[in-house]
C-alpha cells in the first residue's frame, strides 16, 4: 500500500493534519528553516554572479536525519510548508537537503507542493487532490530579500561597530523604521502651538428650562476661526444684546460602511488599539489561531485562515456561510447585499484570503472554555470583525440647525449677524454595529432639537468661552508605525512584528505608554545612516525594492537583475564610509568629573544605553557614574544647572542636576530666558522660544545663535 508523507514548518500543525487524514499518511515537521546563510560570513559570492551559499542551519541536523528515514519509506512526498513565498523557500530547501530534486530520488518517489489557505478538512484535503509543482519565481523572490537583507545587514553593521560602538547595527526595513521615527520626533519638537478660542452659547426655547448648546461657527462669509482674545472680544461686544433666531432646520440620514475583514496590518492595528497588544504578541497569538488549538467536541482544529496577509478577499463558500449565519441570527435585514471589498492595488499581494474564522458558526461563546484568556480576545475580535464585514451598513437620522445671531441695530453701520450649529443623531438601525464597534459612535440625541422650527426666536442663557493651542503631530505607536509603513509600501506582512521588535530590542526606540520614542543611541545611528548611507533610508528608494521584489514573485524581474543593480551602488557607499568614518571622533572625552576611587578625571564613554562616565585607569579601577550632559541654563525652580537626563526606557529629557532636592524636569530644552508676559521660564521649539505655560502662548524667534547653545 502507498504510503504518503507531508512535510509541514511547525509541529503544532502535525497534530491538527494528522486527525484529518488516513493511516497511510505520515506527517512530520521542519520546525522552520532547514537550511541559511553562514552566520559567520556574507554568504553571497559577490565575484561570481551573487550566487548564495547555503548551509544546513546548527541544530537541523537531527530533524533533516529524521525526516531523511520518513522519505525513504514514503512513495509520494508533499511539501506543505506555509501558502507564501517564506514557505515556499523553505519547501525549496527541503527539497534540496533531502535531495529530493535528484536523478535517483525522482525515480523512486514522486514529490509535490501543496499549500492550503486554513487548516482544515476541506482545505487539507483540497490541496492533496490539486498537488502543483514548486514556484520558483516565489522562491527567487525571498532568495532576493534574503540577499538585499544580509547585504545590507553584514555591510553596514560591521562598520557601525568598527568606527562608532560595537552594539550598533542596521536592516533595509529596520533603518528606515527608524529615520521615518525620527522624522516625526523631529516635527513634533519643532511644532509651534498656535492659539485658538471656542464659543459656546446656552439657548433656550420659550417654556423650556433645559438649555441647547450651540457652537459658533462664524459669519455671513463663511466659517470663522477665533486665533486671538482680541477676535474673541470684539465678537462678544458684537452679541451683547443680540437676538437669536432659527434659521435653517436641516433632516438627514447617514451611514456608516461595516469594515473590511482583517488583512495582517489592520489586525496588528486593530489589536494594538482596542487588546493592547504588541505587534509581536499579535502575530504570535494569530499563529497558535491558525495552526490549531483544542476544542471541546471538534479536537484540535485551525480556527482562523492564513494571517499574512495583504488582501480583503473572501473565499465564496465562506462568504455564504456568513451571510446564511448573519440571516439565522439576526435576520435577513442585516446581511449585506453587496460584498464590501476593497479594490486591490498595485501593492496588494491577492494569493491569499483575509484573515478571517474558518467556520463562522464556531462563535467566541462556543470556544470560549477552549481557549486560554489572550487567544480568545484576539479570536473574538477576528470573529466579529469578519461578520461585521457581511453585515448592513449603520443607519443614523441627522438634524442640523443654523441659528442667525443678529446684534442691535446701529445708526452708523449694519448690524453684525453671525452664525451658530447645533447638531444631533440617533442611530434608527444598527446594522453591523450590533456585532462590532470600532470606536464608539457619538450619538447626538437631542430630543429638543426636532421641536425646532425656522424662525423660531431662542433665549441667550449664557456665552461660553475657552481659550485652547493645536497639537502637534502624534508619536508613533506600533499601531500607526505599521500603518505607515504599509501605506509607505515599506515591507511586508510578515516584516511589520520582526522589524518594530528589533528597533525596540536594540534600544533605539523605546516604548512609553504605547508611544515610540526615539533613543540618544536611535538618533545617533539614525544620523550615521542619513549622512553615509542616503539611498538605504530612503523611503521611495525602499518602497520601489519591494515593488521589484513583487515583481520577481511574479516572475517579470529576473532576481540577479535586482541584486546585481543593488551591490555595487551599496559597495561602493561603505568603501567611501570606510574613509569617511575614519575622522569620525569616538575618541573618549575627558569630563571636569574626578573618580572618587583613583582621583583621575573621568572620560565620557557610550554604551548600549547611551553615555555614562568611567575611570580612565580601567581595569585597574572600574568605578563608572551616569553621565548628565550640562545645558549651561540654570533651573527655574532652584538656580541649579539644568542637565540632560534620561528614563529608564532610554527617552531624553531636562532635569535639574539637583534632584532628587528639585523635581524640575521638561521634555523641552528651557532657555535662559523668562517670558516677558507671565514670567514663566521659556523653552526652544524649533527656531523659536515658547512660554512654557500654556495659557500664556507667548512666542518669539530665536535670533541668536547663542541662545541654542
Amino acid at each position: 500500500m502507498a504510503k504518503y508523507l507531508v512535510i509541514v514548518e511547525s509541529p503544532a500543525k502535525v497534530k491538527t493534519i494528522k486527525k484529518f487524514l488516513g493511516a497511510n499518511y505520515e506527517v512530520d515537521a521542519s520546525n522552520g528553516h532547514v537550511r541559511d546563510l553562514p552566520k559567520s560570513q556574507l554568504g553571497i559570492d559577490t565575484e561570481g554572479d551573487y550566487e548564495p551559499k547555503y548551509i544546513t542551519i546548527r541544530g537541523k541536523g537531527d530533524i533533516l536525519a529524521k525526516l531523511r528515514k520518513e522519505v525513504k519509506k514514503a512513495d509520494v512526498v508533499y511539501l506543505a510548508t506555509d501558502p507564501d513565498r517564506e514557505g515556499e523557500a523553505i519547501s525549496w530547501h527541503l527539497m534540496k537537503a533531502l535531495k529530493l530534486d535528484e536523478e535517483k530520488e525522482k525515480k523512486d518517489k514522486k514529490v509535490y507542493r501543496i499549500s492550503f489557505n486554513e487548516i482544515t478538512k476541506n482545505a487539507v484535503k483540497a490541496s492533496l487532490k490539486t498537488p502543483r509543482k514548486l514556484d520558483m519565481d516565489l522562491v527567487d523572490a525571498q532568495q532576493t530579500r534574503r540577499i538585499l537583507d544580509r547585504m545590507v545587514g553584514y555591510s553596514i553593521s560591521p562598520l557601525l561597530w568598527e568606527k562608532v560602538k560595537r552594539g550598533l547595527s542596521a536592516g533595509r526595513v529596520q533603518s528606515v523604521a527608524l529615520r521615518m521615527i525620527c522624522d516625526r520626533e523631529e516635527e513634533i519638537n519643532a511644532f509651534i502651538p498656535e492659539e485658538y478660542w471656542n464659543l459656546e452659547a446656552d439657548l433656550f426655547q420659550e417654556g423650556s428650562k433645559k438649555p441647547l448648546r450651540a457652537k459658533f461657527h462664524g459669519d455671513k462669509e463663511g466659517k470663522l476661526t477665533i486665533h486671538k482674545k482680541e477676535e474673541l472680544e470684539e465678537i462678544l461686544k458684537n452679541l451683547d444684546q443680540a437676538s437669536y433666531v432659527v434659521s435653517e432646520v436641516k433632516k438627514g440620514e447617514r451611514t456608516k460602511r461595516a469594515p473590511l475583514p482583517f488583512t495582517t496590518s489592520t489586525l496588528q492595528q486593530e489589536a494594538s488599539k482596542a487588546l493592547n497588544f504588541s505587534t509581536q504578541k499579535t502575530m504570535r497569538l494569530a499563529q497558535q489561531l491558525y495552526e490549531g488549538v483544542e476544542v471541546k467536541g471538534h479536537g484540535t482544529i485551525g480556527l482562523i485562515t492564513y494571517l499574512r496577509t495583504d488582501s480583503t478577499r473572501v473565499a465564496e463558500e465562506a462568504d455564504a456561510a456568513a451571510r446564511v449565519y448573519i440571516s439565522a441570527n439576526y435576520g435577513e435585514a442585516y446581511v449585506a447585499q453587496v460584498e464590501n471589498q476593497k479594490k486591490n492595488g498595485a501593492k496588494i499581494q491577492d494569493a491569499h484570503e483575509a484573515i478571517r474564522p474558518t467556520d463562522i458558526a464556531l462563535t467566541p461563546a462556543k470556544v470560549k472554555d477552549s481557549l486560554q484568556r489572550d487567544l480568545f480576545r484576539l479570536y473574538q475580535l477576528i470573529w466579529k470583525r469578519f461578520t461585521a464585514s457581511r453585515m448592513q451598513p449603520a443607519l443614523y437620522h441627522t438634524l442640523s440647525v443654523k441659528v442667525e445671531a443678529k446684534g442691535p441695530a446701529q445708526k452708523e453701520t449694519e448690524p453684525k449677524c453671525y452664525e451658530f450649529t447645533l447638531s444631533a443623531s440617533k442611530l434608527a438601525f444598527d446594522g453591523f454595529m450590533s456585532v462590532y464597534v470600532q470606536d464608539e459612535e457619538k450619538e447626538e440625541s437631542n430630543a429638543l432639537l426636532g421641536k425646532l422650527e425656522k424662525g423660531m426666536s431662542l433665549r441667550l442663557g449664557e456665552l461660553r468661552n475657552s481659550q485652547h493651542f493645536t497639537q502637534p503631530p502624534a508619536h508613533y505607536t506600533e499601531a500607526s508605525l505599521v500603518k505607515a509603513l504599509e501605506e509607505q509600501g515599506i515591507g511586508r506582512p510578515s516584516t511589520y512584528a520582526p522589524t518594530i521588535t528589533t528597533i525596540i530590542a536594540r534600544r533605539y526606540v523605546a516604548k512609553e505608554n504605547k508611544n515610540l520614542y526615539v533613543t540618544e543611541l536611535g538618533e545617533v545611528v539614525n544620523r550615521i545612516m542619513k549622512e553615509n548611507f542616503p539611498s538605504i533610508v530612503d523611503l521611495q528608494f525602499t518602497a520601489n525594492m519591494e515593488y521589484l521584489l513583487d515583481r520577481v514573485g511574479e516572475g517579470t524581474v529576473e532576481w540577479k537583475t535586482v541584486v546585481r543593480n543593488f551591490y555595487p551602488d551599496l559597495d561602493e557607499a561603505v568603501k567611501k564610509a570606510e574613509k569617511e568614518l575614519e575622522n569620525f571622533t569616538i575618541a573618549d572625552e575627558v569630563s571636569d568629573e574626578i573618580c572618587d576611587q583613583c582621583g583621575r578625571n573621568m572620560v565620557i564613554k557610550y554604551g548600549p544605553h547611551g553615555k555614562f562616565l568611567a575611570c580612565p585607569g580601567f581595569p585597574d579601577c572600574k568605578n563608572t557614574k551616569p553621565y548628565f550632559e550640562k545645558t549651561g541654563v540654570p533651573c527655574p525652580k532652584c538656580g541649579k544647572e539644568v542637565v540632560i537626563k534620561k528614563t529608564k526606557k532610554g527617552r531624553r529629557y531636562f532635569g535639574c542636576e539637583n534632584n532628587p532636592e528639585c523635581d524640575f524636569m521638561s521634555w523641552q530644552k528651557p532657555s535662559k530666558q523668562v517670558c516677558p508676559e507671565c514670567k514663566s521660564y521659556m523653552v526652544e521649539k524649533g527656531q523659536k522660544l515658547l512660554c512654557s505655560n500654556e495659557q500664556c502662548g507667548y512666542s518669539v524667534k530665536i535670533n541668536n545663535k547663542d541662545e541654542k547653545g
